[in-house]
């Protein structure tokens, strides 16, 4: 199976499941630090699948978004044996499918590794996401 092919296998298997789509981000969501550095463009979403940091956070939110990101690849090791790719390949499209769903005025990191703003039209995504192929 190609690199693309098993991309598009895993977006497959991601659309059919929504809940476990949302279950790195379920309790983040909640956290009023995590929406506020979201909100405020402190932190954004990167194509690798992690949050990542647009400023210099404070230490609070820095230990936040660590555990985080420790979460989500707990998460993403997981289900990505459970669609036999490798965590980075399961981490790289669930950016993509993250990056997508950012809202306008939420930082994501574009292809060029640049951070960017959402407007109100779709996010710049890698080539490579299955939706942009």
């Amino acid at each position: 199976m190609t690199r693309k092919n098993r991309i598009i296998a895993i977006a497959l298997a991601l659309a059919a499941a929504p809940a476990m789509l949302a279950a790195p981000s379920f309790a983040a969501d909640r956290d009023p630090a995590y929406a506020a550095a979201r909100a405020n463009g402190t932190i954004g979403e990167k194509m690798d699948g992690y949050l990542g940091f647009v400023g210099s956070p404070s230490p609070s939110l820095k230990a936040l978004v660590d555990d985080l990101n420790i979460r989500r690849k707990a998460s993403y090791a997981d289900r990505a044996r459970a669609q036999s790719v490798t965590i980075e390949e399961f981490a790289f499209t669930q950016g993509c499918l993250l990056i997508a769903r950012t809202s306008a005025g939420e930082k994501y990191q574009a292809p060029d590794g640049s951070w960017q703003t959402r407007g109100s039209g779709p996010a710049r995504l890698d080539p490579r996401c299955p939706s942009a192929g």
